[in-house]
């Protein structure tokens, strides 16, 4: 079934001008919980696929919206389907589009979702055996959200062996230049080639890992030098990577997981600019292509608002409201050339979430600016080399 939205009153603090309006908002949480299937799982949309770290995307948004029952229940499904490697898969097909939709805003969190919903929710079915570094740990990103957002202790509990297992998986890829391998196929065979923008990524994952350990009173040393060598690399050895540069997350995700911070960050993101910014159309997703979207747009906003740059990433997220559907969820992304049309002709529960949690961070809220921010958040050892 399609589920109500809590009411505009729940989502006053997701109120930005000239982006959303308490009612907008409330129309797109509603468009995530309604995707939602009955055992947690947050696809892209009814009947396409699921990759995790998409998944915890749209979960973190949840929260944000204060729908803590349903982002509980998110992290239940990943937590049933870790892989005895502690990974996930990097894709699940979402079989039968009609069958197992809604999630039951608002009802409690992990352990809570009853068998017979879970029981009777189609299988997901995994289509893309591969195990992507990032994709794994960026649950640690939303275990740690979660966790600020709610307090739960007994979540933390339950979760902890989940972002244990994880990490160690992660960390088996680590090469010694302290950069990320970035995937394992089907068969086991390891990628050592890193991406940046994965990588980037993962050094987020690793310090909210280490402020769960931290947490939980249980030190993570080898964590703490992985997760310095990785910022090293990031900051300072980009031949360490796959060059992707004509991708705009290569430009900017350094700066959103923490890893490139102060002159360095503006220097990077102001070499960047006039390149991937498409004035009062958003951010595009690879040049030269004339296509922005609405995911490189948020996350170029989160970056921002990173560096204390509030005004630019305003004016970045009010430049992609022609992406809002009737609906309330957002196109993926907009060709503004040729033909000048919305591309693909979907609307992705993860784009409609990179929005929530950028208008989240820019509108202060306290789980998702400390994920973001990162001033709270443990940096790990940085290499003798560079100390």
């Amino acid at each position: 079934m399609t589920l109500p939205s809590r009411g505009p009153d729940a989502t006053e603090h997701l109120v930005l001008p000239g982006v959303l309006t308490a009612e907008q908002a409330a129309e797109t949480v509603a468009g995530i919980l309604a995707v939602q299937r009955r055992d947690g799982a947050i696809p892209w949309f009814r009947g396409h696929h699921l990759d995790p770290w998409d998944h915890v995307e749209a979960a973190m948004a949840l929260d944000a919206a204060g729908e803590h029952g349903a982002a509980a229940r998110a992290y239940e499904w990943l937590a049933r389907h870790q892989n005895e490697d502690g990974s996930w898969y990097a894709a699940y097909s979402d079989a039968g589009a009609g069958a197992g939709a809604g999630s039951g805003a608002g009802a409690a969190g992990v352990g809570a979702a009853s068998a017979a919903a879970v029981a009777t929710a189609p299988l997901l079915v995994p289509r893309d055996l591969g195990r992507e570094s990032n994709f794994v740990a960026y649950t640690a990103v939303g275990v740690w959200h979660h966790y600020l957002a709610t307090g739960d202790d007994a979540f933390l509990d339950r979760m902890w062996p989940v972002v244990h297992a994880a990490i160690e998986f992660v960390l088996v890829l680590q090469r010694p230049g302290g950069q990320i391998g970035w995937k394992r196929e089907a068969d086991g065979t390891p990628l050592d080639d890193a991406l940046l923008t994965g990588s980037s990524s993962v050094h987020q994952a690793l310090r909210c890992a280490l402020a769960i350990a931290e947490e939980r009173e249980e030190p993570q040393p080898d964590w703490e030098l992985a997760a310095g060598a990785l910022g090293h690399a990031i900051r300072s050895h980009p031949e360490r990577f796959l060059d992707k540069s004509r991708y705009s997350m290569d430009w900017y995700y350094p700066v959103l997981g923490g890893a490139v911070t102060g002159a360095q960050a503006t220097a990077r993101i102001e070499a960047g600019w006039d390149r991937f910014v498409v004035p009062g159309l958003g951010v595009r997703c690879v040049v030269p292509n004339p296509w922005v979207t609405g995911g490189e747009s948020c996350e170029l906003a989160l970056a921002l608002w990173v560096m204390g740059e509030s005004d630019r990433a305003l004016e970045v997220l009010q430049s992609i409201q022609h992406l809002r559907a009737e609906d309330g969820m957002y196109w993926t992304g907009y060709v503004f050339e040729g033909n000048r049309a919305v591309w693909p002709e979907e609307r992705t529960t993860w784009t409609a979430g990179s929005l929530l949690l950028a208008v989240a961070a820019l509108g202060g809220d306290e789980a998702t600016t400390a994920v973001f921010g990162g001033e709270r958040l443990p940096r790990g050892l940085e290499p003798d080399c560079c100390r």
